[in-house]
């Protein structure tokens, strides 16, 4: 939808205050009202802002792009606005509005990357890095060309975070999937949340074909972002298709409920799970996972303070990563001492980008604990197929 269709939900704002709360209201749940602690920062404020410039109250400026921009579109003023009738839209609506201002040439320099890397036909990728068409990895791994099933591997994963990729395709063979890999291109998900939407179309169909081509009718990605992107945003951009689409801790599930893999040794760790805003706030994605890691022996998880839909960012998202870097490495901070107060040595979630971001501020503030993706722990485990 684009941002005058949703003028009328915008109006319905009544701009209370309960979105940047906690549920408990022991503190602030908005990353960006707890930065800047100016109310347009907030959702409420950011819903006024958007108002304005809807009713030719306000014009755009870099000032208010600003604002627009500095928002890792978690979701959390969702999970705490009380008119749930329309709240849903919310993070749409930033992302609607974000649209806007970069068609009327405000855009953060640093985000103007993002799309200038991914349409180069060079990278295809928002890192910048040297496209791979993923042969080599299929020769590596002895992949088929054609399969039931293909493994999105999504930038992240296939550019920075190769333990993680590595680790997935070698749980998917040893768990007997047929997958293979295809020669893909960004998802695009960067490129929606900082409203650099010309090309996504494009990408959007070409990967579709590019799985069609495969004979793949199911795709598996270890990525969050991939995940929220292929499953939902393709279909609000237009691009239908009937794939089935699966996070790999849906799958692992699926495979343990239908006894057709088994874990078989222990991994005596104390754990604590970080939901991904992708797969957890605006998937609803909280139960699996856990339930995975639950069925580890040996493990013993405990949950921080805030979890599942009250969760604190990591930080990374909605193009803060590369718009305000000192910024999403202090929202990274908070998370990882949140986690140390468990008691437990291992955060782990699963998705790359959260991986990234939380590694970053584990190392930057020398904070001592291990970072680790679900797949990972997996694969340093006897898996027995059935």
């Amino acid at each position: 939808m684009t941002l005058e269709e949703y003028k009328d939900i915008i109006h319905r704002c009544f701009r209370c205050g309960y979105c940047k709360f906690s549920y408990d209201f022991s503190d602030f749940n908005c990353p960006a009202y707890k930065k800047y602690r100016f109310e347009s920062y907030s959702s409420g404020g950011k819903m006024w802002l958007i108002h304005g410039i809807l009713n030719n109250e306000l014009q755009w400026s870099e000032n208010i792009a600003k604002i627009l921009f500095s928002c890792s579109t978690c979701g959390n003023c969702v999970e705490n606005c009380r008119f749930d009738k329309f709240n849903e839209h919310w993070v749409d609506i930033i992302e609607a509005a974000r649209s806007e201002a970069v068609k009327n040439g405000f855009c953060l320099e640093a985000q103007k990357k993002l799309s200038e890397r991914t349409s180069n036909e060079d990278y295809y990728n928002p890192y910048g890095e040297k496209h791979s068409n993923n042969e080599n990895l299929k020769k590596q791994y002895n992949l088929p060309d054609k399969a039931e099933w293909v493994y999105f591997i999504g930038c992240t994963s296939n550019y920075r975070q190769q333990t993680l990729r590595d680790a997935t395709i070698r749980f998917l063979k040893k768990a007997k999937i047929d997958f293979t890999i295809i020669n893909e291109r960004c998802c695009t998900s960067p490129l929606i949340r900082t409203g650099q939407i010309d090309e996504v179309r494009d990408f959007m169909n070409y990967n579709i074909e590019a799985i069609k081509k495969a004979g793949a009718s199911k795709v598996i990605t270890s990525c969050a972002g991939c995940y929220k992107t292929i499953k939902n945003d393709f279909r609000k951009q237009g691009v239908e298709h009937n794939l089935e689409i699966y996070h790999t801790s849906e799958l692992i599930k699926k495979l343990l409920d239908d006894g057709k893999i088994e874990i078989q040794s222990g991994f005596d760790k104390t754990i604590t799970y970080h939901d991904p805003c992708h797969v957890g706030r605006h998937s609803g994605l909280y139960d699996t996972p856990r339930a995975v890691y639950q069925s580890i022996p040996g493990v013993k998880m405990v949950e921080m303070r805030r979890n599942r839909e009250n969760s604190w960012c990591c930080g990374a998202g909605g193009g803060v990563k590369i718009g305000f870097p000192d910024w999403a490495l202090e929202v990274s901070k908070e998370r990882v001492l949140e986690a140390k107060d468990t008691g437990a040595t291992i955060l782990t979630s699963i998705c790359p980008f959260c991986k990234t971001n939380l590694s970053d501020a584990n190392r930057e503030y020398n904070l001592g604990l291990e970072i680790l993706d679900l797949v990972e722990i997996l694969d340093q485990l006897e898996i027995k197929t059935k």
